[in-house]
Formats: structure tokens, C-alpha cells, sequence
């Protein structure tokens, strides 16, 4: 899968970011496409141990209500997989009527920033949370009253459990925002947290790009 053609929509990164989801329709036909049916078991593999996209496609399968999905990392694994890989076959397109994972728009990210019942963690590398360099994106920084939880640093999942006890204290799941720079990384940390039985944070897809767009 690619990320800009099969992960992601074209867009105003004002209006959604560098990365928007496609719509659930154009998601639905690249899971047929690639012959991901409700019956299938889907393991999938990047090469920097799921937070490039993997987490985003795992992410995004979930959200379609595919629950035998699993990202593996472990070198020996994916050689396996690889080496034993086929073409896909294509078949219907994936039967779903809704996302099933939530996400929030700008507006609602404004109002729960500040809140102190919420908590907004950014997975980005720590010297762009602190606005010490900035690539991608036009103006560097951090949402206000977001966390830093580097993505990179937190592949360990003993480590994860440590900084999200410390981040996000009592803050149950369903007050936990997951950001980056494009809500791509951002779904790493949504694996972590389920693979640590924390649930499942809802995920800001517009994350840094659309915020630092506006006025």
C-alpha cells in the first residue's frame, strides 16, 4: 500500500491536513482491490516498525470494523512474510457504512486542548514539538496544551506503558488525543495504547499541518 494513494486523500492541508483520510467509499475499493475481504487476516509490515504507515493501515482497517488485523516489526518476521508473499486478488469491495473509530475536526481539538478532563499527545520527534526545527510542514511548534510522546522513542512497549501512565495519568481513552504532523504517526501511538489494553485515543487526522495553516 502507498500512503499518499491508498492511505490518504487529496486536499487543502488548511482544510484536513497533509494526510486526510479517503473517503470510506475509495477505502472500502482499495481494501477489494487488494483482496482484504471481512474474513481475511492481514498482518501488516513498513520498514521502520509500523509508525511510517503500518499503525495508518491497521489504524484504518479497525476503523472499518476489521478486527483480525496486527502490525509485526520483528525483522525475522517480516523477512518470513515477505518471502512467502503472493499477488493479491482482488474481490468485493470491503462492506462497511461508517467509520467506527473516532476523530475529531480542528474545532473540537481547540475546545479539548485546553481542557484539563483531556489529554492531546504529539507523536512527533521531540525537536519539532518544540519548534527547534520543522520540514514539512510551514510553521514550527506544537498545538497549545499538547504532550510530547515521540513515536520513535516509545517502540518498546514497556517504555509506552511508563510515559502513558506519566502523560495521561486517570485520563481514560476516550479523553486521549492522538496527533502528529499528519495523523500518520499519530496511529502508532493508537497501537501502542491498544496493545497495552489502554482502548483506543481518538485521533486527530489533521494534526500539526492543518493547525499551524490557520490564521
Amino acid at each position: 500500500m502507498d500512503l499518499e494513494q491508498d492511505l490518504s486523500a487529496v486536499g487543502d492541508p488548511a482544510r484536513g491536513g497533509r494526510h486526510p483520510l479517503p473517503s470510506l467509499q475509495a477505502w472500502c475499493a482499495t481494501l477489494g482491490r487488494f483482496g482484504i475481504s471481512p474474513q481475511s487476516v492481514v498482518r501488516i509490515f513498513d520498514d521502520a516498525g509500523g509508525g511510517l504507515f503500518a499503525a495508518r493501515a491497521w489504524w484504518m482497517l479497525r476503523a472499518v470494523g476489521h478486527e483480525n488485523v496486527q502490525v509485526i516489526a520483528q525483522e525475522e518476521v517480516v523477512e518470513a512474510w515477505v518471502s512467502a508473499r503472493s499477488e493479491a486478488r482482488p474481490c468485493a469491495d470491503y462492506p462497511a457504512s461508517q467509520w467506527t473509530l473516532p476523530t475529531l475536526s480542528i474545532d473540537e481539538v481547540k475546545l479539548r486542548a485546553q481542557d484539563p478532563e483531556w489529554r492531546l499527545l504529539d507523536a512527533r520527534a521531540a525537536a519539532r514539538f518544540r519548534g527547534d526545527v520543522e520540514h514539512l510542514d510551514p510553521v514550527a511548534g506544537h498545538i497549545p496544551g499538547a504532550l510530547s510522546m515521540p513515536w520513535q522513542q516509545h517502540r518498546d512497549l514497556d517504555l509506552a506503558r511508563e510515559s502513558f501512565a506519566s502523560l495521561l495519568g486517570e485520563t481514560p481513552s476516550t479523553r486521549s488525543i492522538v496527533s502528529c504532523g499528519s495523523g500518520v504517526t499519530a496511529c502508532f501511538l493508537a497501537l501502542q495504547m491498544h496493545r497495552l489494553e489502554l482502548g483506543m485515543p481518538t485521533l486527530y487526522v489533521g494534526s500539526w499541518s492543518e493547525w499551524c495553516r490557520q490564521p
